[in-house]
C-alpha cells in the first residue's frame, strides 16, 4: 500500500505535490498539513495531531476525513503520529510531503522518520520540489541517466558502499560520518545500484 503524509513544512508548488498523490491509497495530514491539502484541493483520508497549527473545526471542513486528536502534551510529533498510523495500516511505501522548511529541528526529526520507516520494513521518502531523500540499509536501484545523487552517512560510518552505473564508482568503500566524499555523484546509466554492507545511508537526489 502506498501512503502519503502531508506535513506543515514548506510547499510552494502545489500542483507538483498534488500529482504525487494521484495513486496513493492513503493520504494523511499531520495537523497543519491540512492547510496544504486545502490548497491542493484534495480531501485526505485522515487528519491527525493535537490541532495546535490548524483548528479542529478547520479539519472538520474536509467532508469524510477521519479526525484523530491527540493532547498537546505528547511524546511524538504530529508527523511521527501520522507515519505510525500509516505503518499500522500496512503501508509499504510512505512519502512525506511538506516535511522540510524553515524549522530545521522538524526537518532533522523528519529525516529520522525515514529511519523509523526503514526499521519497520517499509520504504520512505521525503519529497519536495527540489529533492527526493531516503535512507537505505541494504541495496536500492535508482533510475535517471544524468541525475545527481548524494550519499551521506546517517548515524555513523557506512561500510561496504558499492556503486554501479555512476561516474565515480565505489567497491566496498567506507564512507565516514562527517565526510562529504559522497556528495554529487552522476548516474551515467539508465539504472544504477547503490548497496551497503553495514550502516545507514541517506540517499539524496537533488533537482536544481
Amino acid at each position: 500500500m502506498k501512503a502519503a503524509v502531508i506535513c506543515h513544512g514548506s510547499i510552494t508548488d502545489f500542483e507538483f505535490h498534488r500529482s504525487l498523490l494521484e495513486d496513493c491509497d492513503l493520504i494523511i495530514c499531520a495537523d497543519g498539513g491540512a492547510f496544504h491539502a486545502k490548497k491542493m484541493n484534495i480531501v485526505p483520508h485522515v487528519i491527525i495531531g493535537d490541532f495546535d497549527s490548524c483548528t479542529k473545526e478547520f479539519a472538520q471542513s474536509f467532508a469524510g476525513a477521519r479526525i484523530i486528536e491527540y493532547p498537546p502534551e505528547k511524546d511524538d510529533t504530529d508527523a511521527q503520529l501520522a507515519v505510525e498510523y500509516a505503518l499500522s495500516k500496512g503501508a509499504e511505501y510512505i512519502m512525506l510531503l511538506g516535511a522540510t522548511g524553515t524549522r530545521i529541528d522538524h526537518t532533522v526529526a523528519n529525516l529520522g522518520l525515514l529511519l523509523l520507516i526503514a526499521d519497520r520494513g517499509a520504504f520512505g521518502e521525503i519529497i519536495n520540489e527540489y529533492n527526493r531523500v531516503t535512507i537505505i540499509k541494504g541495496r536500492v536501484l535508482v533510475k535517471g541517466r544524468g541525475s545527481f545523487f548524494s550519499l551521506i552517512p546517517y548515524g555513523g560510518d557506512v561500510k561496504g558502499v558499492t556503486l554501479k552505473g555512476f561516474k565515480y564508482p565505489l567497491n566496498g568503500f567506507t564512507l565516514k560520518l562527517g565526510s562529504s566524499r559522497g556528495v554529487s555523484n552522476e548516474l551515467l546509466e539508465d539504472t544504477g545500484e547503490i548497496s551497503i554492507a553495514k550502516g545507514r545511508l541517506l540517499v539524496i537526489r537533488p533537482r536544481d
